[in-house]
């Protein structure tokens, strides 16, 4: 088998770049074995504001653009809904942060994303005296939804490999490399923490951010909006809802803990004094960067070998931009953005 390219990771940064090469009739095939699930647990929510700080997410606007684009696309070609329209609400602990919102929505990348109307609390269940601010322009991505259905499409044309990828196979060629009976331009890793293993690539400095979620089963909350105070609350179907999410550094193990469990019901009981049940809790490794950019960019020694990782916490936004900069690197030379560029820690 020859083609243009082999993608290593089916997650949100692998879904993304496939989108890349499908629009540009480039030939590929995928390897994944399921090892990585930050995407698959992800809360999925898109959100151009940065709601601890009242700041503008990095090339929001850019990023928004590209990715409901990508997701409407998707919808259209895999006959799935994927994205669910929602407000977010950040819940105000005092007057002093109303007043930091107001001056936030003032700034100019700031004024299209936060609401300027006050929102008074109607919720018996919630506690919040200080009603909430809106921001707009924001949503969720079925993540789970998007990656079943993508790797679906790819089995069906007989071009994803659901098998561990083993480094020690690739050969590397004077253009492109050698996977077993599969000949290829280039090479693409996407694996997300998975990178740590990658003999290529685990210089980089990828720091593993274990996040853990509850789904909750709330009959009475009845809320349409993602609630944002100290965790994010967001809304399913049939009163259940997601809690998160947790941050730890020190275990990266693919186990959940009780630990976190208390720590989001802690925070859970201080925000909704309903009944609920705990339905279920998981567990992904988030690819984190300490600059908080992603990383994008090309081996300095093996010319065919590309990486795209890094995507934390903001993947359902990220991903679909950052691809574009690495298809456009790859097969146009149009520099990458010195801001995700993997130089930058040369």
């Amino acid at each position: 088998m020859q083609v243009d390219y082999i993608i290593v990771g089916i997650g949100l940064a692998g879904i993304s770049f496939c989108e890349q090469l499908k629009t540009n009739n480039k030939t590929f095939v995928v390897f994944d074995d399921k090892s990585q699930q930050s995407s698959i647990v992800a809360g999925g929510l898109y959100n151009p504001v940065v709601l601890k700080r009242f700041t503008s997410v990095w090339k929001s606007k850019e990023q928004l653009q590209m990715a409901l684009q990508m997701y409407a696309n998707l919808e259209k070609k895999l006959n799935v809904k994927l994205d669910y329209k929602i407000p977010v609400y950040r819940k105000f602990a005092s007057l002093e942060e109303q007043n930091d919102w107001f001056t936030a929505s003032d700034k100019p990348q700031l004024a299209e994303y936060l609401s300027t109307k006050i929102i008074k609390n109607e919720n018996d269940f919630i506690a919040a005296p200080f009603g909430f601010g809106e921001v707009l322009q924001t949503g969720r991505i079925d993540v789970k939804c998007l990656i079943d259905a993508c790797k679906n499409e790819l089995l069906k044309e007989h071009i994803f490999f659901e098998s561990v990828f083993d480094y020690n196979q690739i050969e590397i060629l004077d253009e492109g490399i050698l996977y077993k009976s599969i000949k290829s331009k280039h090479i693409v890793f996407a694996e997300g923490f998975g990178v740590v293993k990658n003999p290529f690539f685990n210089a980089l400095p990828l720091v593993p951010t274990k996040g853990e979620l509850l789904i909750i089963k709330a009959p009475d909350l009845k809320i349409n909006y993602v609630l944002k105070a100290g965790v994010f609350l967001i809304p399913l179907q049939d009163d259940l809802y997601i809690v998160g999410a947790t941050y730890e550094w020190d275990d990266t193990s693919n186990k959940t803990t009780n630990k976190a469990k208390e720590e989001l019901l802690t925070k859970l009981k201080k925000l909704i004094s309903c009944p609920f049940k705990v339905v279920n809790q998981v567990v992904g490794i988030r690819p984190t960067v300490k600059d908080r950019r992603p990383l994008v960019g090309q081996h300095v020694t093996h010319r065919s070998m590309f990486v795209l990782n890094g995507l934390g916490t903001r993947g359902v936004m990220i991903g679909p931009y950052v691809a574009e900069q690495l298809y456009n690197f790859i097969e146009n030379d149009v520099p990458l953005e010195n801001e995700v560029d993997i130089k930058r820690f040369d």
